[in-house]
């Protein structure tokens, strides 16, 4: 079974509280998103911590429940970081940094390195038998197998997340196909 990918760059997703610190308004919409209901904002922040920043981390919204920084391993050696690799939500024992917007800035722990992971309704899920991890098989001149979690829910688009790390490592771009195994 193909299925496409989609390139998860460094983001950040805020919740209620957060956001109006950091911006004092609602999040204005960029452009949408393959995910059902979620989008690129307008806005940015910078991520900092005492080793570094990054200016221009985009921000995801909807507004969510909790404040979660996302970014590749290559960002976490520039920021001086370790974050765990997680699923979106687990934030135990995350890295704590400073997130900076136009009208304040925070710190808050939240920065995680996120896992692949496969995009699937529920009912997709239980009709194909999918287990909670698969292996997908990458073709091309830099081919490979790697591993993915299966994240299911309400709605969603059929599709494989991997960071940018994961992509330049297998010279993927976004909308490429690989093969569920």
């Amino acid at each position: 079974m193909k299925v496409k990918v989609g390139i998860s760059n460094r983001h950040v997703h805020l919740k209620q509280s957060d956001l109006d610190i950091l911006f004092g308004k609602n999040l204005t919409i960029k452009n949408k998103i393959n995910q059902p209901g979620q989008f690129a904002s307008n806005e940015t922040v910078t991520i900092k911590t005492d080793k570094s920043e990054i200016n221009n981390v985009r921000v995801l919204g909807p507004v969510r429940n909790y404040t979660q920084i996302e970014i590749s391993k290559t960002d976490a050696y520039k920021l001086g970081l370790n974050p765990p690799v997680r699923t979106s939500g687990d934030l135990e024992d995350s890295e704590v940094v400073t997130i900076i917007g136009p009208k304040g800035s925070i710190k808050t722990n939240g920065c995680i390195i996120a896992d692949r992971h496969l995009h699937i309704t529920y009912q997709d899920k239980e009709r194909y038998n999918m287990p909670d991890k698969i292996l997908v098989k990458i073709g091309g001149i830099k081919p490979g197998v790697v591993e993915v979690n299966v994240k299911a829910s309400e709605e969603a688009y059929f599709e494989i997340h991997l960071d940018t790390d994961d992509a330049n490592a297998f010279l993927l771009k976004n909308d490429d196909e690989v093969e569920i195994m």
